[in-house]
């Protein structure tokens, strides 16, 4: 529920900055979007990991969508209003900053309601079951745009609906006993005012532990790389469905876009299934450097021509490949990561995550020309997947060298 109430709103938040017929939108303002809508993720990130790992995480999942229902509320009342869209940006803003909360306590809520050797699985069904959710609330946020209106009232009646079905999703969340999610009581942790003090030497000593958990820490960065990379293509297709491909219409651009987002939901639907066999057969180790080359190799044959047709080809690839990645990096952290580092690490995660993403679309701002037609974005992000995949088997081979074969995390 919480996750359909995200694709809605990121639909409204995006029609608004992106595909607004009265704006132009440049590649620098994608970037400066991006930018404004991720980075919460990123500078919360070390302190969410604190209190995730001493609140109640169930606590968590219920107050949450309350306090970001009332926020949604509040930035529809200032579109209506016509404010400056620095308050509106502020508002979505304070959105983002719960629901960084709201997903760290996810992520790390599972391996206490999942066996270790059925991780795999559950990171299949569980993340791309919430983003395939995701997707359908940027549906069902279209048809609602074509029903509210593209306008200022439009979006806020977006938003409104937006965070009363968010809310919902608290009394799912009460069903559950108030311990069943952790953290896992330990005497010897600090109190959370002095940790948060030492925030920094609390991220450091979460890099240390991935450090020696390496299988962990190559496979995030392997997930670092893609969202990098998929940052770039994102900013790359903005500006061509926007200018290149519709001569600046902005409802035909957003119907372009609102394709290739349907076609890379389908993908991240079948990584659900694609992923556990695929795992059980090559191993993580393998899988993913396999999803990475397979991911830069089709996405350069499909949108070299700069036809419109390769891009929702190109969406569906990325979205098997890249939420193939993202299951096995969630996997490798639950499995390996003992349960009083996983805020911290799962804060590190999402740094990376939408870290990398708002880097890729500052970079994109810097190369993609006013039509977004750039072989050199495509080269980058070619190379780059082929890099990245090279590089992680290098690493995990070299760990392997002199111990067992890797087993699957897939179920036995």
């Amino acid at each position: 529920m919480s996750q359909f109430s995200d694709g809605i709103f990121q639909f409204g938040v995006a029609g608004f900055a992106f595909f607004n017929p009265e704006k132009q939108t440049t590649a620098l303002q994608v970037a400066t979007g991006l930018a404004v809508l991720l980075l919460p993720y990123s500078i919360l990130g070390p302190f969410v990991g604190v209190f995730i790992d001493r609140w109640s995480r169930r606590q968590i999942l219920m107050i949450a969508p309350l306090v970001r229902g009332v926020l949604l509320v509040t930035a529809a009342v200032l579109v209506a209003a016509g404010a400056p869209d620095a308050a509106f940006y502020a508002a979505a803003l304070g959105v983002l900053a719960v629901n960084r909360f709201f997903l760290a306590a996810l992520g790390a809520s599972l391996p206490h309601v999942v066996p270790a050797d059925r991780l795999m699985a559950a990171n299949a069904v569980t993340p791309t079951s919430g983003t395939v959710a995701t997707f359908i609330g940027v549906g069902v946020g279209f048809l609602l745009r074509d029903i509210f209106g593209a306008g200022p009232g439009g979006v806020a009646l977006l938003l409104v609906t937006s965070g009363v079905v968010f809310m919902l999703s608290a009394l799912v969340a009460r069903t559950m006993e108030r311990s069943l999610l952790g953290p896992s009581y330990d005497p010897e942790r600090p109190q959370a005012r002095e940790e948060v003090r030492n925030v920094l030497v609390g991220l450091i000593e979460g890099a240390r532990h991935l450090a020696q958990h390496r299988v962990a820490a190559a496979t995030m960065g392997a997930m670092a790389t893609h969202r990098f990379l998929y940052g770039m293509a994102t900013a790359l297709g903005i500006i061509l469905y926007r200018y290149y491909f519709t001569d600046g219409d902005a409802e035909q651009a957003l119907k372009g876009i609102g394709l290739v987002v349907a076609t890379s939901g389908v993908g991240y639907f079948l990584a659900v299934f694609l992923t556990p066999w695929a795992t059980a057969r090559f191993t993580v180790e393998r899988w993913v450097p396999m999803a990475l080359v397979a991911a830069g190799v089709l996405t350069g044959v499909l949108v070299a021509p700069f036809q419109e047709w390769g891009l929702p080809v190109a969406g569906f690839v990325l979205g098997i490949a890249g939420q193939s990645v993202k299951i096995c990096a969630d996997t490798m952290v639950q499995r390996d990561v003992e349960d009083v580092y996983l805020g911290r690490a799962f804060s590190i995660y999402d740094m990376l995550f939408n870290g990398m993403y708002v880097l890729a679309a500052a970079l994109s701002a810097a190369i993609l020309p006013a039509n977004g037609k750039s072989y050199l974005a495509l080269a980058i992000i070619v190379i780059g997947y082929l890099v990245g995949a090279l590089i992680y088997r290098l690493v995990t081979r070299r760990l392997a060298v002199g111990s067992p074969p890797p087993t699957s995390a897939a179920p036995r």
